[in-house]
């Protein structure tokens, strides 16, 4: 069926997230909230239109009014599929009319809507011809926490990705290494993340020898030698839901050196798991984790965030970074990702994606975060 994310959530599930939706737009002051095409309207709905369109999909939600869903008729039958689309109505249109006019009716003429990062300016711009008193402002900055907070059934997917996530991780420290280029690693990577259960996978890094200093080294053709390190960084979705972990493997024996650092990547990323627990800041997590690093003289080679939100996409809200204020809440997911990275020569990260739970943190990827010997 188009646009079910998941055969688990029902109706009722996607009304209650609308509802919650349209209140957060209320207490936030805005007049609704408008969704195109993209991660927030298949969370709200169920429905991803079949096709990428300049056609105006667009869902309208504001607080004491029913969803609608404006939608192109020649896509209405599918829309009409998603198992969200019984809590709605839909508002179809057909080519030749005016979809901003038919929306348009849908809106306070002075209110003030978010809407989604994704929306076409072509629409936007038509939007604010059609409602001349209306403004708007973007959906992540206005409610940038809407999806954050999961409920039971999406931590049970999001734990079903991550456990997919580590039955790759046991396959790939069994492959060969040396001798073989790192898109070729990449390539075993994505095959088995799919073979255990991922309808996409979204990035595959492997990073040999001097390319793990590039935390976003995308695999090459470099032949990966026998004392390189090496950077495996990767995930997708499942079921509709993210994973992501990183492990540093070594192909062959460490040096001292090399192995010092990796221990301290696993202290860091061990204080900033320690460091989750509901009322922490976003912040703290990732002091906790750079505190290890700089205390260990590395701290100019962390070069970036500790982690980042993580659910049906694998990078949103919240961000584990210094000024991120918001405290932490039971149902957050997020990664855990400190590393060194070493320009010229190599780099370690360690990643978990980790839950907030009543009292504390649980960590939704379980694989060893020893240094692993790979050949």
């Amino acid at each position: 069926m188009t646009g079910s994310t998941a055969a688990s959530f029902t109706a009722d599930d996607y009304r209650a997230r609308m509802e919650r939706a349209a209140r957060a737009a209320a207490e936030a002051g805005l007049a609704g909230l408008l969704v195109a095409p993209g991660p927030d309207l298949v969370w709200l709905t169920g429905y991803t239109p079949p096709a990428v369109t300049e056609r105006l999909t667009l869902l309208v939600l504001a607080a004491g009014q029913d969803p609608v869903l404006v939608v192109p008729a020649l896509e209405a039958p599918d829309a009409q599929k998603a198992a969200g689309a019984p809590a709605l109505a839909l508002r179809d249109w057909t080519d030749g009319k005016d979809p901003y006019a038919a929306t348009a009716a849908l809106l306070d003429a002075s209110g003030r809507f978010g809407i989604s990062d994704n929306a076409w300016a072509l629409h936007l711009l038509a939007l604010q011809q059609a409602v001349p008193g209306s403004s708007y402002t973007s959906l992540t900055e206005a409610l940038p926490m809407l999806r954050a907070v999961k409920d039971a059934a999406e931590l049970e997917l999001m734990t079903a990705a991550g456990a997919a996530a580590d039955a790759t991780f046991e396959e790939i420290r069994n492959v060969p290494f040396a001798g073989r280029r790192e898109s070729e690693v990449a390539a075993d990577l994505d095959r088995w993340l799919r073979r255990h259960g991922h309808e996409q996978v979204d990035f595959t890094i492997v990073a040999s020898g001097p390319n793990g200093a590039n935390p976003h080294h995308e695999a090459g053709d470099r032949v990966i030698e026998r004392g390189d390190m090496v950077v495996l960084d990767f995930g997708g979705l499942k079921d509709g839901y993210g994973s992501d972990t990183s492990r540093t493997v070594h192909v062959g024996a460490p040096t001292d050196e090399e192995r010092r650092v990796h221990d301290i990547v696993r202290e860091a990323q061990e204080a900033g798991f320690r460091a989750v627990r509901p009322g922490a800041a976003c912040q703290d997590v990732d002091r906790a984790a750079r505190a290890v690093i700089t205390g260990a003289g590395y701290g100019e080679y962390f070069i970036h965030r500790t982690g980042h939100g993580i659910g049906v996409t694998t990078h949103e809200p919240p961000y584990m970074i210094e000024g991120e204020e918001r405290p932490l809440v039971p149902g957050m997911c997020f990664s855990v990702e400190p590393g060194i990275y070493l320009p010229g020569r190599f780099g370690v990260r360690i990643e978990d994606i980790v839950t907030v739970t009543e009292d504390g943190g649980r960590r939704l990827n379980t694989t060893s975060r020893e240094l692993v010997i790979v050949e």
